[in-house]
């Protein structure tokens, strides 16, 4: 069975090394040239695994430009895979390959369709989650699904990164057997509720603005929701440089201290302990400066950003 692969992230990679490792190595990989990796956090330049493996690459700026379709259609694909890719596919992609196109999403569908679902999965306080192999459709995140698996998470503890790396041996799991299934006959389509969806909103790096007026429970979990590998939660220093804070943990004395929200009440080894709104503390375990740092008692969040 001919298989093309399209993406441009981790993911990506992720499903390269389980289809090469169960026998299914990419006819093609379709990805984005270096110029446009900003357009992911985790983007991965995939043209070393390309050659050494000697699967022939196609650096694409869009899904349904022409020479993107020339390019699918040339390679006779019986299937395309498209994981890690954030453009939406059209009806001329979807189907030049002879069985169609699918999908990896990084939740239970239809629960949790749309962008940015890690961070949403966090947010929302979720306690079962998944992953889905669907068969791609005109809408975002609306066809037929082909595999699913679901595992829980503690939203009042995990970081986006843990979940980022479940979803990733997630996605290794789920592969290859579908791939088996498909290229045995057998290629599973079971439609989705549309009565039990929901639909996650874009975030920007601008929603990762920390509101200190909020609980501190919380900004925790905002904080832990935002982090790595995406660009974090942040705020201004008194002289508007940003504060990025990238981890942080519950306030290891609860009462202790009496401060305004948004202010830094103390500064030790094991992190900056800040107000919040609620006269509790969170501990900011992982910081990134783009300025010199603060004075101890600094109230955070209050400057407009330096330019």
């Amino acid at each position: 069975m001919r298989v093309v692969l399209v993406g441009a992230v981790h993911s990506t990679e992720t499903a390269f090394h389980a289809m090469v490792d169960a026998g299914h190595a990419p006819a093609l990989l379709i990805t984005l040239p270096l110029s446009l990796a900003h357009r992911h956090s985790d983007f991965v330049d995939l043209r070393p695994l390309a050659a050494a493996h000697g699967v022939p690459l196609f650096e694409a700026a869009a899904s349904n430009s022409p020479d993107t379709l020339a390019a699918l259609r040339a390679a006779a694909p019986d299937l395309t895979l498209v994981i890690g890719w954030s453009q939406l596919c059209g009806p001329d992609f979807r189907d030049a390959a002879r069985l169609g196109s699918i999908g990896y999403h990084p939740s239970v569908l239809p629960k949790l369709r749309g962008r940015a679902v890690l961070p949403w999965t966090i947010l929302t306080g979720t306690e079962e989650t998944g992953a889905s192999l669907f068969w791609l459709a005109d809408g975002a995140d609306t066809g037929d699904i082909a595999a699913q698996a679901t595992f829980r998470i503690d939203p009042d503890r995990i970081r986006v990164r843990d979940l980022y790396d479940r979803q990733l041996e997630v996605l290794a799991d789920m592969l290859p057997p579908l791939l088996d299934r498909i290229a045995a006959g057998d290629a599973p389509r079971i439609p989705q509720d549309d009565a039990q969806a929901t639909v996650c909103a874009k975030r920007t790096a601008e929603d990762g603005r920390i509101d200190w007026h909020q609980p501190a429970a919380t900004i925790d979990r905002f904080i832990r929701a935002v982090g790595p590998p995406y660009p974090g939660a942040f705020t201004t220093l008194p002289d508007g440089s940003r504060l990025t804070i990238l981890d942080s943990a519950p306030d290891p004395a609860p009462g202790r201290h009496i401060a305004q929200a948004g202010q830094i009440a103390a500064m030790d080894p094991q992190g900056w302990t800040i107000m919040c709104g609620d006269g509790n503390c969170i501990l900011a375990t992982e910081r990134a400066l783009a300025g010199p740092p603060p004075r101890i008692h600094a109230i955070l969040g209050r400057a407009k950003e330096a330019n």
